[in-house]
């Protein structure tokens, strides 16, 4: 199966949805506003946010339609979501120097951040580069471990300490390591604990002077991953991780199967943050760069153009 077959199908249920949604609200009626009121609280119900909603709601009353049938609101809301995708859909950067390239990737438990960087490594070493991963979420033993799983899987070196150990230090050893032995990449796992804000600045801090004593440009990257099932949710942890992490990135997992990945637009109308990258299935070649006008297609409910 290929990727846009892959990206069709996990936007499935989200674009069931917000079919479901938009149902009944063009081709019996004219676009008064009430009907044009219908259709953006509709795009809302489907997780595209109310900026989006409002912005799309706005581009269809633009055009003067007397009347809209079903596939032309699709097509018009294909063009008005890539139209705010298109803008964020930003590769990960790294081929600049000094090395290595340092990321760091964040997240609450349970959003897919290990898995997703064990598959970030995968395609970084895809282009012939090399990849340290460090295992700074020292808070699970279960993290350390699956984080080992993955190093084994890709072939990548894995640097990691004793459950309960000081993140910075795994992460001063870590740049350390990859310095002796020439790799271009270091990814960094962090600990995902939002119940005590303060904790997490603080550690995040902590691993921001270490590197900067080592590398003054580093992090190069501060990646937040995101669970799409979570919804609007989602929306929230972005609030609270640019306030302790000051986020540079997303990426979205998980939209393989959720009716809510609609949250995507809702997140680049609201904060502009670009998107690196998206997760449709469990496989190691299951995340891969993020394609604007394919995504906004797929939550339309059309073909691939």
């Amino acid at each position: 199966m290929s990727w846009l077959d892959r990206l069709t199908g996990g936007f499935r249920k989200t674009a069931d949805r917000v079919g479901e949604n938009l149902t009944g609200l063009t081709s019996k009626q004219a676009l008064d506003t009430a009907t044009l009121d219908d259709i953006e609280e509709a795009l809302i119900a489907s997780d595209l946010g109310p900026e989006a909603s409002k912005r799309i709601r706005e581009a269809i009353a633009a055009r003067k339609f007397e009347q809209l049938d079903e596939r032309g609101l699709r097509e018009i809301l294909a063009e008005e979501i890539e139209a705010i995708l298109a803008p964020v859909a930003k590769p990960l950067d790294i081929y600049g120097f000094p090395r290595p390239h340092v990321i760091l990737v964040i997240g609450v438990n349970g959003s897919g951040k290990t898995t997703t960087i064990g598959k970030l490594g995968h395609w970084i070493m895809e282009q012939d580069y090399g990849v340290l991963l460090a295992a700074g979420d020292t808070f699970r033993a279960a993290a350390i471990e699956q984080l080992k799983i993955w190093g084994e899987r890709i072939h990548a070196p894995v640097i990691a300490g004793p459950e309960g150990g000081d993140p910075a230090s795994i992460v001063f050893d870590g740049v350390k390591q990859a310095t002796a032995t020439g790799e271009d990449v270091l990814i960094v796992d962090t600990a995902g604990r939002l119940q005590n804000k303060s904790y997490l600045m603080d550690e995040l801090a902590k691993i921001r002077r270490v590197l900067g004593k080592l590398n003054e440009e580093a992090p190069h990257d501060v990646i937040l991953v995101l669970d799409a099932t979570t919804g609007q949710n989602a929306i929230n942890q972005i609030e609270v991780f640019q306030e302790v992490a000051h986020v540079t990135g997303l990426v979205m997992t998980k939209l393989d199967g959720t009716a809510r990945g609609g949250v995507m637009v809702a997140a680049a109308e609201k904060f502009g943050l670009p998107i690196h990258a998206i997760g449709v299935g469990e496989g190691v070649d299951d995340l891969r760069p993020f394609d604007p006008r394919a995504v906004a297609r797929a939550i339309a409910g059309l073909p691939p153009a």
